[in-house]
């Protein structure tokens, strides 16, 4: 029985890859869940789990960047695979304090390396995926793609910390010959996604009827993945992946963001019998943060043609189970909303 240790696994994407890991054999795995339950980590997201599952899912408090506590989570279980999700992600709040990104993207990553290639220095079959952004690539103009072979050019203090973990990870590849898999991501959104990313935010205002906030004139424009085809691609490269590689992951949706944010108000206005024209007009142009790259869009011929990834849900069908996920599960929304989160939004966005 494989035993799988996901750092972050209370967050966002974390917990919809445990999600997913139990919706393919659960009773066949050891699941070990890390996380340091920051603002954005809530372990009600995977209640459902604990409950089914109380002899394979297990849950340890514990900040990647505490070496000898995380040390003792290796001894403890002795895992077989690292899925390694934790990190601080949010780009206003790198900019407002670089300090635990540092901490956490490559001080944290450095910790689980350093203990992976300790635990793991007789051990067969074994892997470290490295969960990363395509951030780490700077920012395209109207036309190109990402590949994996683009060049790195990060943009904010975010961006700058994955892509240091980045070169970490593939550093104890052909240094200490530790086997990892790398992988690059553009936007996700889907279910449990804090509200500070822009669809949830959205969502929320909506909700309260509050000013939905734009950066600039929104014409900024991203690759959008939904999170499930995210987590099936992340277990693809983990099975069927060559160790040292790094695959890019993308949603094959480019959109603007205010067209998102257009299609938002008139899908929830469906949703809730309302006029679009009420949320539309809850549109607010705010200003722009710092550094704002224009556009991402990721090519991920790779992924498809070397291990047969396809894509499952496309963006018209992903934002409304979205939308759906969010109205059904208010309490989450209200649980997950701390004074901190609430602080944090006055202060970003009070004074644009």
């Amino acid at each position: 029985m494989k035993t799988l240790l996901v750092t972050g696994g209370a967050g966002f994407i974390g917990s919809n890859f445990i999600h997913y890991l139990f919706s393919l054999n659960g009773e066949n795995l050891n699941v070990v869940n890390v996380d340091k339950l920051t603002y954005a980590g809530n372990p009600l997201s995977l209640n459902d789990i604990s409950n089914r599952f109380p002899e394979n899912y297990h849950f340890e408090k514990v900040d990647i960047a505490d070496y000898d506590s995380l040390d003792k989570v290796f001894m403890r279980y002795n895992p077989d695979i690292v899925v390694h999700f934790a990190a601080e992600s949010h780009v206003d709040r790198s900019i407002t304090g670089p300090k635990e990104f540092i901490d956490t993207n490559i001080n944290g990553t450095f910790n689980l390396l350093e203990c992976a290639r300790k635990y793991w220095n007789d051990k067969k079959d074994v892997l470290f995926h490295h969960v990363s952004t395509d951030e780490v690539y700077g920012s395209l103009t109207d036309e190109g793609f990402f590949y994996e072979t683009t060049a790195y050019d990060p943009h904010s203090p975010y961006s700058a910390s994955k892509a240091s973990s980045d070169h970490l990870v593939s550093a104890y590849y052909h240094t200490y010959g530790l086997p990892v898999t790398i992988s690059n991501c553009s936007n996700n959104y889907g279910p449990y996604q804090f509200p500070e990313k822009l669809i949830p935010v959205m969502i929320n205002n909506m909700l309260e009827s509050k000013p939905l906030p734009v950066y600039g004139k929104g014409l900024n424009v991203r690759d959008w993945l939904y999170v499930e085809d995210h987590c099936r691609a992340i277990w693809t490269i983990i099975t069927k992946g060559k160790r040292g590689e790094t695959y890019n992951i993308g949603g094959e949706n480019e959109i603007k963001n205010i067209d998102i944010v257009n299609t938002l108000c008139e899908l929830m206005a469906e949703e809730m019998n309302e006029e679009k024209e009420y949320f539309k007009n809850l549109i607010t142009y705010v200003k722009d943060r710092p550094g704002h790259d224009w556009r991402y869009a990721i090519n991920m011929d790779k992924l498809k043609t070397e291990l047969g990834f396809e894509l499952s849900v496309d963006f018209a069908e992903g934002i409304r189970r979205t939308i759906k996920w969010y109205l059904a599960n208010k309490a989450w929304m209200d649980n997950i909303k701390s004074g901190e989160y609430l602080t944090w939004i006055e202060t970003n966005y009070s004074n644009r």
